[in-house]
């Protein structure tokens, strides 16, 4: 069954692709061949059927690109009239002397029927019929997609950037940013395409007057000199063909011009253009009653044909009449329902709770005041929406993995200046910016004072003062570090998601992290996930990384350190129920040493750090090791001793890294993290070979208890 299914799927694809190169063949045998009547009768009323469609397809679009293969349509379609009128003009040249069904029954029915027999009836209406496809639809449908191709392209710019506020702001994800951005590129495309296809119409409104000149002389030479027919006759028979030819050529081509105009002229949205003249056109019932009045007052002037006006008129005013009372019942059911949100006890039906009042919290958002509405606004300057897009790419090439979108929202309830920065619903930092004014912050070493409002850095807590921007020049002179509001507020959330990294990465990120691995590495994941490591457990390793900003980036070497250690750490743990992920956490900060130590140190061999004293260190080995937790005068001696030794190398310029043996390094960094998060504790496992180790402070002098 599926083989079948194949087979069709395959003879559907490739019926499609042959479609267009037949078409083309076509064109061309009925340019080069001598058609059968029938045949040509077939093609003709092929070409009006397809008009039709175009012009229906074109009415049931709800937008331009739900037909972007117009352009195309339009060219196919006039070349294939073309073709048609070459060979008619061959059939009534050769057989028109036969009389009126010389050239098959739809050009004789359009000679005769539509017209009465009377060619210069015919000539009238087929001229009549070309100026308004040449003057009116097809040079108002060219000017009207000239100009949306010009305005489109105009206007791609400011929708960009739209469409990235938007994936900045959470509103959308990137996949239906990449296809907002591939329709505004094919939406440009199809206006500048329509604004050539239209000068294909135009040409066949010109190309089918000539035809039909070229067909009445040919004709009267025809008939005349080699058929020897009296003039008269042959002025009649083949002038009443060529007209015929001519009517079944340009009535089809005023349908598509008509459709060229309605696909161009629409402005898009959810409705077609049938749904949107009825809404709109007959909208509003003032409108009605008026022109209903309007028809009864010309219907009682003496001569007029009263009972047409009269009977229109009517029709309108109960129109009128029947769509007031359609609003007004409409607008007592609206407000109904604004009196049972008034009062939740009245309608106890109206305000039940659902699953839809239920909504998830937002990873990462932030909440602005309304002076900073401007900064967050794409309408305005929205710069700090730029910045946020920003961090977010540097966050991920630096840490490893795609941060949540940051969903912006403001709030009135919020001081004006204020923002707050919530990690799932819960404020993890706030802060004040003023939109126009610069932010100074003292490094420490600034003596002199500036004019303005003093604060705090809300990043690092630094003594600051907010501006203006008369005095940045001076503020920078006097030794300040000077930045702009968006600036200020980029820096706060920038810091506040690196030392919430291990919140930012969920399971659903942990997940696109190894999808992403897996395109290049697809072995390394197909064995450890969920073979030998659960997602759960990738997911806990990942963020004990984190936690000590440790970056993710080398994902290679943390895959395949958790597929080799992780059955060796499930061997000597056979008593749990599967690795230790505290051994096994250890070996991937070991793999990751020379990552580590890279990002403390930079590219020096010479590591300046601070150790452990001997007395210190055997008691604390003593003490983890018995499991029994550090006795407060110890635990203060050792913070104590940290502050100190800490103090002395940021003072020296030195990177703030303690280095202890393997053992101590988890219990020490779990135990200074919360009073130290900037002191970073190294194990001796971690660092290179190749490192040339120099302690240039000593933890320990008085922490430890004598005897």
């Amino acid at each position: 069954m599926s083989l079948i299914r194949s087979v069709q799927s395959l003879g559907l694809s490739s019926a499609r692709m042959l479609a267009g190169p037949v078409l083309i063949l076509m064109v061309l045998a009925m340019m080069i061949l001598p058609l059968p009547i029938f045949v040509l009768d077939l093609f003709f009323t092929f070409n009006i059927s397809l008009a039709v469609m175009i012009l229906l397809m074109a009415m049931f679009t709800r937008k331009a690109l739900d037909f972007a293969a117009f352009p195309s349509v339009l060219l196919f379609a006039t070349l294939l009239r073309l073709s048609l009128n070459v060979a008619s003009t061959r059939i009534i040249l050769l057989n028109g002397h036969n009389g009126p069904s010389a050239a098959g029954r739809v050009i004789e029915a359009f000679g005769q029927f539509l017209v009465g027999g009377n060619f210069a009836v015919g000539v009238v209406v087929f001229i009549i019929l070309v100026i308004i496809n040449f003057v009116v639809i097809t040079k108002g449908a060219g000017r009207i997609a000239e100009v949306g191709a010009r305005f489109t392209l105009d206007a791609m710019p400011g929708k960009q950037m739209a469409i990235d506020a938007d994936l900045n702001a959470g509103l959308i994800n990137e996949d239906e940013a990449r296809s907002r951005r591939r329709e505004i590129a094919q939406e440009a495309e199809f206006y500048g395409a329509m604004d050539g296809a239209s000068k294909f119409v135009r040409g066949d409104a010109v190309a089918g007057l000539l035809i039909m000149v070229i067909n009445v002389v040919g004709g009267l030479i025809v008939g005349v000199v080699q058929r020897h027919l009296p003039v008269g006759e042959a002025a009649s028979v083949y002038t009443l063909l060529t007209i015929g030819d001519g009517l079944v050529a340009q009535i089809p081509a005023l349908v598509i011009s008509t459709a060229a105009g309605v696909v161009v002229s629409r402005v898009a949205n959810e409705e077609d253009v049938g749904q949107q003249v009825m809404s709109q056109l007959f909208s509003n019932p003032s409108v009605m009653f008026l022109t209903a009045g309007i028809l009864a007052l010309m219907g009682l002037i003496p001569n007029m044909p009263h009972v047409a006006f009269l009977l229109l008129a009517l029709v309108l005013a109960a129109a009128g009449w029947a769509l007031l009372k359609r609003q007004r019942k409409a607008q007592d059911t609206q407000a109904q329902a604004r009196a049972g949100l008034a009062d939740p006890l009245a309608d106890p039906v109206a305000v039940e709770a659902t699953w839809d009042d239920v909504h998830s919290l937002d990873t990462l958002s932030l909440e602005v005041g309304y002076r900073l509405i401007p900064l967050v606004d794409v309408q305005q300057s929205a710069e700090l929406l730029q910045r946020i897009r920003s961090l977010r790419k540097k966050f991920a090439q630096e840490i490893g993995f795609l941060p949540p979108v940051v969903h912006i929202r403001d709030n009135l309830e919020i001081a004006p200046n204020a923002y707050h920065i919530l990690l799932l619903g819960v404020r993890i930092g706030e802060g004040e910016a003023h939109d126009g004014q610069w932010l100074a912050i003292d490094p420490g070493d600034s003596a002199e004072a500036l004019p303005g409002t003093p604060t705090h850095d809300p990043a690092f807590g630094l003594p600051a003062v907010w501006i203006s921007a008369d005095h940045t020049e001076q503020a920078q002179l006097a030794g300040y570090t000077v930045v702009d509001a968006p600036t200020v507020v980029a820096t706060h959330l920038n810091h506040l998601m690196r030392t919430h990294a291990a919140d930012l990465l969920g399971r659903q990120e942990t997940q696109a992290l190894i999808e992403r691995v897996a395109r290049d590495f697809p072995k390394l994941t197909e064995e450890l996930v969920p073979k030998i490591l659960s997602l759960a457990q990738v997911q806990h390793l990942l963020r004990g990384l984190l936690k000590e900003e440790v970056s993710i980036r080398d994902m290679r070497s943390i895959l395949e350190t958790m597929t080799e250690q992780a059955e060796a750490t499930t061997s000597q743990n056979a008593a749990a129920s599967g690795p230790d992920m505290g051994r096994l956490l250890a070996q991937l900060r070991k793999a990751l040493g020379r990552s580590i130590v890279q990002q403390w140190f930079g590219q020096t061999q010479e590591l300046r750090v601070i150790g452990l004293d001997h007395r210190l260190e055997q008691v604390l080995l003593q003490t983890l090791g018995n499991e029994a937790g550090l006795e407060p005068g110890l635990a203060e001696n050792l913070l104590r001793e940290a502050q100190r030794t800490l103090q002395i190398q940021e003072t020296r310029g030195d990177a703030p890294v303690l280095l202890v043996v393997p053992a101590l390094r988890v219990a020490l960094a779990r135990f200074l993290r919360l009073q130290l998060p900037q002191l970073a504790v190294l194990s001796t496992a971690e660092i290179p070979e190749d490192s040339l180790i120099r302690v240039t402070a000593v933890m320990g002098e008085g922490a430890a208890p004598s005897g």
